[in-house]
C-alpha cells in the first residue's frame, strides 16, 4: 500500500508543477514583450488643462526588448528626451525614467521611478517612488506611477499622493503607427 501511495505522489508532482499559476508580473512582462518593435499614438486622458503635453503628438515606441529589460521611448511632439525603462528582476518590475538632452547627455533629473512592491496583476503594475527618486526630487517622494496593459490599450499614469497632480496618457494598441525615430542619446 505504501508503494502505491508513493507512486501516486510521484506521478502527481509533475501535474502540480505544471498547474502552478504564473507570476502576474511575468504575465504582464510577456504581454509587454509582444509589443516589441511596434509604436502607438496616444492621447492624454487626465492632466491639468495647461499641461505642456496637450496638443502635441504623443508616441510610445517599444524599441528594445531584452530578457530582463524593455525600453520604451516616449515622444512628445519633436521632443525625444524621454525613455521609460522597465526591468524585471526577482519577479518584480522596476520603472525608471531616462531623460536626455538633444546631444544625448543625461539630464540632471533622470533615472527616477520605483519598483513594484508586489507582483501586481497581469494587467496593471504599480511603482511607488523609490529612495533614489526621493533624494533626487523630494517633492516626488509620494509619486506613484502605474501602467495598465490589455489587448487594446497601454496607459501610463502618475499620481502625486496628497496633491491634485495627476497625469495619464492612453495608447491605442489596435492601431500601430510607423515610427523610425530614435530617442536622444540612443545607442543601437
Amino acid at each position: 500500500m505504501m508503494k502505491k501511495k508513493f507512486l501516486f505522489i510521484l506521478c502527481f508532482i509533475p501535474v502540480l508543477a505544471i498547474a502552478q499559476p504564473q507570476n502576474s508580473s511575468v504575465d504582464f512582462w510577456e504581454k509587454l514583450q509582444n509589443l516589441c518593435g511596434k509604436s502607438f499614438e496616444g492621447k492624454i486622458t487626465d492632466a491639468p488643462e495647461n499641461d505642456s503635453f496637450r496638443g502635441k503628438k504623443l508616441v510610445m515606441q517599444v524599441k528594445s526588448c531584452e530578457a530582463n529589460q524593455i525600453r520604451i521611448p516616449f515622444y512628445v511632439g519633436e521632443d525625444k528626451s524621454r525613455t521609460w525603462i522597465l526591468t524585471l528582476e526577482k519577479g518584480l518590475i522596476t520603472l525608471k525614467h531616462d531623460h536626455r538632452h538633444e546631444d544625448g547627455s543625461p539630464d540632471k533629473i533622470t533615472q527616477y521611478g520605483g519598483t513594484s512592491s508586489n507582483t501586481g496583476l497581469s494587467r496593471i503594475q504599480i511603482f511607488p517612488a523609490d529612495q533614489q527618486t526621493s533624494d533626487l526630487l523630494p517633492n516626488a517622494s509620494t509619486n506613484v506611477w502605474w501602467i495598465t496593459l490589455d489587448e487594446k490599450t497601454f496607459t501610463y499614469n502618475l499620481r502625486r499622493l496628497g496633491t491634485d497632480r495627476v497625469f495619464s496618457v492612453s495608447f491605442d494598441l489596435t492601431k500601430p503607427v510607423e515610427c523610425s525615430d530614435s530617442p536622444w542619446g540612443w545607442k543601437n
